[in-house]
């Protein structure tokens, strides 16, 4: 059995990984006169998801984001137990990556932080639609809480660059507390904070039951796998 300290470590530093690469190419974009473009921004973010799946998939399951994790916890995936622990190690590791990008971009305005372009309510219906769909590809190509292989890194870092790709420029395409919590709290740009806070856990929490009027009450509801 993996230890609690081996999944909480997997977790700081997946989550890290995402949110350094991910926002970093945002404020590089930002601060380099568009040097990688909305294309490569979205490309970024749905490789490094796809690269820490791989690599820390069979140690924590790779959940890297709070939403994924309440999410595998009311299917019934993952022990309610271990979903504090989980919470903290990737808001952490996301905090940890924007303030070093603080460090080595200062005069970032952002740090890649999501917000709005046009109003609140609509990225809070983005959002929740983003995750909800986004969580329905990973509680398909999972087993338990665990995401490990060639069809989940590929299917969910695809999902994730795909919905970046076209909803980056409207809400910002969180999808994940925690990448949008870091940013925000480092650059002091927590105006909206609260739409990718809630409208994310939303959205995980509606993948449940869709998931399981597509697939059947077997799909979540199952003995945990998590902790074995």
């Amino acid at each position: 059995m993996l230890l609690d300290r081996h999944k909480l470590v997997a977790e700081f530093l997946g989550t890290f990984a995402l949110v350094f690469a991910g926002t970093g190419a945002i404020v590089i974009h930002q601060e380099l006169g568009g040097a990688i473009g909305h294309v490569g921004i979205a490309a970024v973010f749905g490789l490094v998801v796809a690269a820490m799946i791989y690599t820390f998939g069979d140690v924590s399951g790779a959940h890297m984001n709070p939403a994924v994790t309440l999410g595998f916890a009311v299917a019934r995936r993952f022990a309610w137990r271990e979903v504090p622990g989980y919470i903290v190690a990737q808001c952490l590791g996301a905090m940890a990556a924007s303030g070093l990008l603080r460090f080595l971009f200062p005069a970032s305005a952002t740090l890649g932080a999501t917000l709005p372009a046009g109003s609140p309510a609509q990225s809070f219906v983005f959002e929740v639609v983003l995750t909800a769909l986004l969580m329905l590809v990973v509680l398909s190509v999972s087993t338990g809480a665990k995401e490990k292989g060639v069809t989940a890194g590929i299917a969910i870092g695809a999902t994730v660059g795909l919905e970046a790709l076209f909803a980056g420029p409207v809400c910002g395409a969180s999808m994940n507390p925690a990448r949008s919590l870091a940013p925000a709290l480092i650059s002091g740009h927590s105006e909206h904070l609260w739409i990718y806070l809630v409208a994310t856990v939303v959205g995980a929490l509606l993948a449940v039951p869709l998931c399981s009027i597509v697939r059947g009450p077997g799909c979540c509801g199952g003995a945990c796998s998590s902790t074995s």
